[in-house]
């Protein structure tokens, strides 16, 4: 349906091969036959959570981004180990970076956050039944972990407070379900 679209890779070389990210350099053919060049971050995907509690607060982080040189608010997430569940890589990163755990999970949906540049995924997970516990960062790991209402992390989406990309589609997905609009 979309062959008109199309673009074929032709050659493919490893630009880069960090610790944790990978740049893909290839050669391409354009639908019209010219060739051109896509360099893209070669990702191996991460979870994200939308811990729900029962009075309709949810749990976030605050953890310092260095990319952009500021700390940034955020629901928990991670990076997927390689041939792990996604759902129990879900489980992990929210006992690892908050304590909490939770009797009652529900995929959401995939997203992908940087299309032209990266192949990365998102799988996002709704967590419910939340329990306290202790947490076990991972080394170099610095982040703190505090409740808010949903209304306030919305009101915090529209002025600009929340940029995090997974964190406002996760905050519109939990607005939804909360008020019986969507389900998982």
């Amino acid at each position: 349906m979309d062959q008109h679209l199309k673009e074929t890779r032709i050659d493919s070389a490893l630009a880069y091969d960090g610790s944790f990210l990978k740049v893909q350099r290839d050669v391409v053919a354009l639908p019209d036959g010219q060739k051109t060049i896509r360099e893209y971050i070669k990702h191996p995907g991460a979870v994200v959570v939308l811990p729900l509690f029962e009075d309709g607060t949810v749990l976030l982080e605050r953890q310092f981004r260095y990319p952009l040189d500021r700390v940034f608010i955020e629901f928990p997430a991670g990076k997927i180990d390689a041939n792990e569940d996604h759902l129990e890589c879900a489980k992990r990163e929210l006992q690892e970076e908050t304590g909490y755990t939770a009797t009652e999970w529900h995929y959401v949906c995939t997203i992908h956050n940087a299309i032209a540049y990266a192949d990365e995924h998102l799988e996002i997970f709704l967590a419910r039944g939340l329990t306290a516990g202790e947490r076990r960062l991972d080394d170099g790991e610095f982040l703190d972990v505090f409740k808010a209402p949903l209304d306030e992390v919305l009101l915090w989406v529209r002025e600009g407070k929340i940029t995090d990309v997974k964190t406002i589609i996760g905050a519109f997905w939990l607005e939804k379900i909360v008020a019986g609009q969507w389900t998982v």
